[in-house]
């Protein structure tokens, strides 16, 4: 489950060849593809990052049984708000005035490595600013209508470099002792050290 104004070509090459990834993005509405084709899997492993930690864990519930891990990666269950996800009025504003300039800074604040940026800016997204903008818009309504999410992880991992998700709101959100804190930025899947 990606984040906010993700699409599959970040993530184009990441896999290990002997596997295959279901990639869930784009959330201006909440209701999911088929899954019926996971049935076939015997071992599913779940990795929500950023906005999709949340979205997992609201739309993926009732199937919770079905994953052998379930891991929470730079987001939490409360995705808009001051002292356990991104600040309200930071998510608002990024709402009300989102440019290209603005997305281009947002991607480029999830890095604190030029070459990582680079690596993502060659494989940027393929969504139309209208999208995103509106996908932003959507998901601030879902959080702010919604029930609250279920705890669903097995595993929730803190990026304690992060300028997206303030690591001390990820840590409140999730417990000191319930969660793994590394130094990693939002988008940590280009460090050979996670992969």
């Amino acid at each position: 489950m990606a984040g906010w104004a993700m699409g599959p070509e970040p993530f184009i090459g990441l896999l290990p060849e002997d596997s295959d990834c279901f990639l869930c993005y784009d959330y201006r509405r909440l209701d999911l593809p088929d899954l019926s084709r996971l049935d076939a899997y015997e071992r599913i492993d779940l990795l929500a990052w950023s906005m999709g930690v949340w979205v997992a864990a609201l739309t993926l519930v009732d199937l919770r049984a079905r994953f052998s891990s379930a891991t929470a990666l730079a987001g939490t269950l409360y995705p808009i708000d001051d002292r356990r996800g991104i600040p309200i009025a930071a998510y608002e504003a990024m709402m009300k005035t989102l440019t290209p300039t603005d997305l281009n800074t947002f991607y480029g604040s999830m890095f604190d490595d030029a070459d990582e940026r680079a690596a993502f800016v060659a494989n940027r997204p393929a969504r139309s600013q209208a999208s995103v903008r509106e996908e932003l818009a959507c998901l601030h309504h879902h959080v702010n209508s919604s029930p609250p999410a279920t705890d669903i992880y097995t595993r929730r991992i803190v990026t304690t470099r992060d300028r997206i998700f303030p690591a001390r709101n990820q840590i409140r959100a999730w417990g000191r002792g319930k969660c793994e804190i590394l130094p990693l930025p939002h988008f940590p899947f280009y460090p050979e050290q996670f992969l």
